[in-house]
């Protein structure tokens, strides 16, 4: 027995959702027939098809609270926000800027809550509510070198996600993923080229990095009814973490031993 989620009729917005993990959290959500607006900063060259594309830096108030209104003007309501926009360059926290770690933190945790604000103010006044699904990272959850500033945010964004989570019920849900390492268009260049890509791989436990529509696959159920009594959960989409360091020192110790005892 196959389980369809249908959103029909549901608007959604999508920050972020015209490349990358955002691109499969969007084609997840058009699939299930929902109402798609996606946001970033500039205009796209090919939106998501199926999708309207709108202008907006989800750092700004005012830019945030205008993309809502008209969301609302043209469509009526408003029910999920997928609080995907983010991420930040490899930058050493000793070499960072202030400006740097502002726009960082920025980015990644003030914008969700501006986005998340403007769009709870129309979901709690829906008689069906609605739900926020933030986009947070393993950088959260483990030391984040070269973005600690990054990782930071994510944590925070795992925080805030509880605290709105009981400010907000019961109109609205608030949940957050975990994503961890993610297959996209820039991969190769951002770790070195495919055979690196490789190796990261096989210290995964599933074996390979998420899809990103996996990832919009686990958004589309916090999304969905089926998780209508998941408020204030953190998902990890990560293929079972990230191998210890420790053990891949003593799984090559006792290779090298082997080795010894064979020569």
């Amino acid at each position: 027995m196959s389980i369809t989620i249908d959103l029909n009729g549901r608007v959604v917005l999508v920050t972020g959702g015209s490349r990358g993990i955002g691109a499969g959290i969007t084609e997840a959500f058009v699939e299930a027939g929902a109402t798609v607006v996606t946001c970033a900063r500039s205009e796209v060259a090919d939106p998501v098809p199926g999708t309207t594309h709108v202008v907006c830096d989800v750092r700004d108030p005012e830019s945030v609270q205008a993309m809502v209104d008209g969301i609302v003007a043209t469509h009526g309501r408003l029910d999920v926000l997928v609080n995907n926009a983010g991420g930040a360059p490899y930058a050493l926290a000793a070499d960072a800027s202030p400006r740097l770690h502002d726009r960082i933190l920025g980015l990644n945790l003030t914008a969700p809550l501006l986005v998340a604000q403007a769009a709870q103010r129309v979901m709690a006044g829906q008689e069906t509510g609605g739900s926020v699904v933030n986009i947070s990272s393993i950088s959260a959850t483990r030391p984040s070198p070269g973005t600690a500033a990054y990782g930071a945010a994510k944590a925070g964004v795992d925080s805030l996600t509880q605290s709105l989570a009981m400010e907000w019920g019961p109109q609205v849900r608030v949940n957050a993923i975990t994503v961890g390492l993610c297959r996209t268009e820039q991969t190769a260049d951002h770790y070195g080229g495919d055979a690196t890509v490789a190796a990261i791989e096989e210290t995964i436990p599933l074996g390979r990095m998420a899809a990103p529509r996996e990832v919009g696959n686990t958004a589309l159920f916090l999304a969905s009814d089926l998780a209508s009594y998941v408020s204030g959960a953190t998902v990890e989409c990560h293929g079972g973490g990230e191998f210890p360091v420790f053990q891949y020192v003593l799984n090559h110790a006792a290779g090298d031993a082997a080795d010894s005892n064979e020569g």
